[in-house]
């Protein structure tokens, strides 16, 4: 494919609570054995793209962790490879990345040194699968400057989102992030394709004038003067904003149909490999409706929920509706339902711990109930 990617996975979001102040939004687990970053990185590798850059910022260390070998994703080096990069401190000053387009800016070399003529630019937090190559061939055919994935979402509150409208030859002519009151149903989904040599073009106008954020300074300034065209996508999507956002998802797993395309239909979506026995169900368990992920032992009651690795379910223990996640620990005769549990999370036997579908409750990493 005639491109690179770039995949923005420096964010936090204050709305994940406690979640967020221990990982980026790009490391949050999903699915019982998914990184957030998973599907982005390899919707990249299975679009054919060969060369990806990865800008981390805030609490990056788990992010790190995973992405310590590309060999998971199929980036070989001999064809490209995959790069994480971080902020830094230059003779210019530079350290923390001041937006989106500066996290571009301060790499740089990375657009420089390349030598396709297209830039794939996504976000680190969505969860969906998707063929770049699409795209680009739809960008290519419009001779658009930029093109933005777009999404119907009818009948949903969107404010949270880019908002767009395009005409009838699919060309952007309004564009408003978050705005107050919604005036069509179609919203971007914060992946872009955009010409190398231009990009470079614009970031190199706007960062000496103080402007650092893609959306706002590229896509909203830049939209009477370019070229900016909508690719409609019809398929799964979502993104993690919230912890509602982040519990609805990993239900969403639980549904017969994303199972099997994210699980079962090819191309897969690959992540990092960990070498866990696999998942044991005692006799006296009972388990309905549930993603195990491996090293996990049961022998409570667990219903509609998803398990990461090494979970421990205890004997008259009752899991309903919840995201727990590596490492935690049910007690004895413990009933936790509608709830998230972060890493290593404990509840006492007998303990009693309930959210509801709306408002999830959320334990925080190490927490002992």
């Amino acid at each position: 494919m005639k491109a690179i990617g770039i995949i923005l996975a420096g964010g936090q979001n204050s709305k994940l609570k406690e979640m967020s102040a221990v990982r980026a939004t790009s490391a949050m687990p999903v699915g019982s054995c998914y990184r957030a970053i998973d599907f982005p990185l390899s919707n990249m590798a299975n679009s054919g793209i060969n060369k990806v850059a990865v800008i981390t910022q805030y609490s990056s260390r788990s992010l790190h962790d995973h992405l310590n070998s590309s060999k998971w994703w199929g980036f070989g080096r001999k064809r490209g490879g995959m790069f994480v990069l971080s902020p830094f401190l230059s003779k210019d000053g530079n350290f923390w990345f001041r937006g989106t387009a500066d996290s571009i800016y301060q790499n740089i070399s990375f657009l420089r040194r390349s030598n396709e003529p297209y830039v794939v630019i996504t976000s680190g937090d969505g969860i969906y699968k998707m063929d770049y190559e699409d795209v680009l061939n739809f960008h290519i055919e419009k001779n658009a400057d930029i093109t933005l994935v777009c999404k119907d979402m009818q009948n949903m509150d969107i404010t949270a989102f880019g908002v767009v409208d395009l005409d009838e030859n699919m060309r952007l002519t309004q564009f408003e992030e978050k705005p107050l009151e919604a005036f069509s149903s179609t919203i971007s989904l914060g992946i872009y394709v955009i010409g190398r040599e231009l990009l470079i073009q614009l970031l190199e106008e706007i960062i000496p004038e103080g402007r650092y954020d893609f959306v706002r300074d590229i896509i909203e300034r830049y939209r009477k003067k370019l070229s900016i065209y909508g690719f409609m996508y019809d398929g799964y999507w979502a993104v993690i904003n919230s912890a509602q956002s982040y519990y609805n998802i990993n239900m969403d797993f639980l549904r017969s149909d994303i199972r099997r395309m994210f699980f079962a239909q090819q191309p897969h979506i690959e992540t990092k490999n960990k070498d866990e026995p696999p998942a044991k169900y005692n006799a006296n368990s009972h388990v309905k409706n549930c993603l195990v992920g491996c090293g996990s032992i049961i022998d409570g009651f667990a219903e509609s929920s998803v398990l990461f690795r090494r979970v421990r379910v205890q004997e008259g223990a009752q899991v309903r509706h919840c995201v727990i996640m590596e490492g935690c620990r049910i007690g004895e005769g413990a009933v936790v339902e509608y709830a998230i549990l972060d890493k290593n999370v404990r509840i006492s036997p007998g303990q009693y711990v309930a959210g509801s579908p709306h408002a999830p409750k959320v334990i925080m990493k190490n927490a002992v109930i």
